[in-house]
């Protein structure tokens, strides 16, 4: 047993570093700084570095007097030349690491940076402080900081679900799905996902625009999202089962009969496991500007939630964060364990 914890903790070849403590220190970081204000305030963030690359290619490259397959193959391109260029930054940043002592702190600011666990908490925190604070306008506000829908057509109870279906799906975008690329890749594959992600949100949209050029990249999110997902889905029902007002045994029973409910094949996952644990119905009809979405209810709970019930949710989102933590340290101790 002691051999295998001192392999653990020891680098071994084929891994950047030793995962335990790149992971412990990444996630310290994380919780202390969030999304680094005082730093990305001043300098900007990889992820804008990467937004403002997609933007330069779509201006040139997405014009209207196209037709669709070129649209299509040049959206494509684009796609590809964007991971290309993620990839190259994180294998500098793996090149790095490899020195091992010091220079491993690439690695862990690295991780701590393009994970979203603190940001996510407090963008959903600040809408049930809005909702307490300045009632339905400053919930309204608040909520229009991290969801598309129009805040204006949301009443309390519509306010309070969109704030817990964005940590709901944001939990995979932006903690579980990171940290698999990572474990998986390195921080090659942490920066090919977040690339990858980011061509997703910026371009992956059904509207006449981006329904062609943004294809391709709205497919290869949903790709590299499948697994991310439904490991955060497992996750999410295991923290209900360890929360004392969240049910771990209906979160099971409504992600598995209702995840496939969402139009998105991965973000079901999560927000079903969350209106099971919460007991409450989610998704349901929404308003995106002028566009109404007709989409089915995801639970069979209250729809009636409020500012309670997304300090519930956000409880439920920070054992998950913990339990998604663990599995790569309890996947690597099996491993090493076995070799």
């Amino acid at each position: 047993m002691e051999t295998a914890i001192l392999q653990f903790l020891i680098p071994q070849p084929g891994f950047t570093g030793p995962l335990f403590t790149v992971l412990v220190l990444a996630l310290v970081l994380d919780a202390v700084f969030g999304d680094f204000p005082w730093l990305f305030g001043r300098v900007p963030h990889p992820v804008v570095w990467v937004g403002n690359l997609i933007a330069w290619f779509e201006k040139r490259l997405n014009k209207s007097r196209y037709g669709n397959s070129d649209r299509f193959l040049r959206g494509s391109l684009t796609s590809l030349a964007v991971i290309a260029c993620a990839t190259v930054f994180g294998g500098v940043i793996q090149l790095i690491s490899s020195f091992g002592g010091i220079f491993r702190f690439a690695d862990i600011l690295l991780l701590a940076i393009l994970i979203a666990q603190k940001g996510l908490y407090q963008h959903v925190k600040a809408v049930s402080a809005a909702l307490k604070r300045d009632g339905l306008t400053g919930g309204r506000a608040a909520v229009s900081m991290i969801v598309g829908r129009d805040p204006q057509s949301l009443d309390e109870a519509g306010v309070s679900r969109a704030a817990i279906e964005s940590c709901a799906e944001n939990f995979s975008d932006g903690v579980a799905a990171p940290l698999f690329w990572y474990v998986l890749g390195g921080p090659i594959g942490l920066c090919a996902y977040k690339a990858i992600n980011t061509l997703d949100s910026m371009i992956g949209h059904r509207s006449d625009r981006y329904l062609y050029f943004g294809r391709f990249a709205a497919r290869l999110d949903d790709v590299v999202n499948f697994i991310p997902a439904r490991i955060a889905g497992g996750v999410i029902c295991l923290a209900a089962m360890i929360g004392r007002k969240t049910s771990g045994a209906h979160a099971w029973k409504i992600m598995l009969r209702d995840a496939s409910k969402h139009k998105s094949p991965n973000a079901g996952w999560q927000e079903a496991a969350f209106a099971g644990a919460l007991d409450l119905s989610l998704a349901g009809p929404r308003q995106y500007g002028a566009e109404l979405v007709e989409d089915p209810y995801i639970g069979d709970g209250r729809r009636d939630a409020d500012a309670s019930d997304i300090d519930r949710a956000l409880k439920l989102y920070t054992t998950s964060c913990i339990l998604n933590a663990a599995w790569p340290v309890v996947l690597k101790m099996i491993w090493v364990g076995l070799v």
